[in-house]
C-alpha cells in the first residue's frame, strides 16, 4: 500500500510541504469505501518563528496540542467557525510545526467527493463547480467529510482511517512557490514564501 511513514514528516516543514505535492490522500469511510485525492497544493507553518502559526512562541492551548503530537498527526481545527483545515504536523514531536494541506484533485470516488461538496454527481457538476471542487482547505475538508472528529489520526496508521500513500511526486520544474494565503495579520511571516503547487 505504500503508506508514508513517521520518517517522512520527521523532516523539515518545507521539505516535506513541497515533498507532500503529488502524494495521494486516502479517506476510508465506516462501510470501507476509500476516497481517494491528489495533493496538488501546500502551506509550511512552523511555530518557533513563524506568526502564522496557531502554536507561534510555542503557545500551548486546547486547539494547539495537536501540533506539539508525534510527526504524521492529523491537525484538523476549524475557521469562521465553519470550515474544517487538514494539516499534517511535521518535525520532531514537541516541535509544532505543520503542513497545511490547501488544494486536490480527486482520484478515486469522485462522485461521492462531489456529493459532499455540492450534493451532486462530478458530471453533474456546473464548470464553476469543476473549478472550486476541492482547490481550498474547507472545500477539501468538505469532500473528503473531515472534521474535528479526525484531529490527532495516526496519518501513518490505516486502521484510522486517514493516511497518506506515496501516490507520483511530479516533475520539480512543475512546481511554484508563492506567498501563503489569508494570513495577513502575520507581520513578516506575510512574505515568507512557504506556499507549493502544481
Amino acid at each position: 500500500m505504500d503508506i508514508l511513514t513517521k520518517d517522512f514528516y520527521t523532516r523539515d516543514t518545507l521539505t516535506v510541504a513541497r515533498d507532500l505535492l503529488g502524494r495521494e490522500i486516502v479517506r476510508v469511510l465506516e462501510d470501507g469505501t476509500q476516497l481517494v485525492c491528489r495533493i496538488t497544493e501546500t502551506e509550511g507553518y512552523i511555530g518557533r518563528m513563524d506568526k502564522a502559526c496557531h502554536a507561534y512562541g510555542y503557545r500551548r492551548t486546547p486547539r494547539t496540542e495537536t501540533l506539539f503530537a508525534p510527526p504524521g498527526t492529523a491537525y484538523i481545527y476549524l475557521i469562521y467557525g465553519m470550515y474544517h483545515c487538514l494539516n499534517f504536523v511535521t518535525e520532531e514531536e514537541g516541535e509544532p510545526a505543520a503542513v497545511l494541506i490547501r488544494g486536490a484533485v480527486p482520484v478515486a470516488n469522485g462522485d461521492i467527493i462531489a456529493e459532499n461538496r455540492f450534493g451532486r454527481k462530478e458530471k453533474d457538476m456546473s464548470s464553476y463547480q469543476r473549478k472550486n471542487f476541492l482547490n481550498g482547505p474547507g472545500k477539501l475538508c468538505r469532500g473528503l467529510a473531515l472534521t474535528r472528529a479526525q484531529n490527532g489520526l495516526d496519518l501513518t496508521d490505516p486502521a484510522g482511517g486517514l493516511y497518506v500513500r506515496s501516490g507520483a511526486p511530479p516533475d520539480p520544474a512543475s512546481i511554484q512557490v508563492g506567498k501563503r494565503v489569508g494570513i495577513d495579520y502575520a507581520e513578516e511571516a506575510v512574505d515568507f514564501p512557504w506556499r507549493f503547487y502544481l
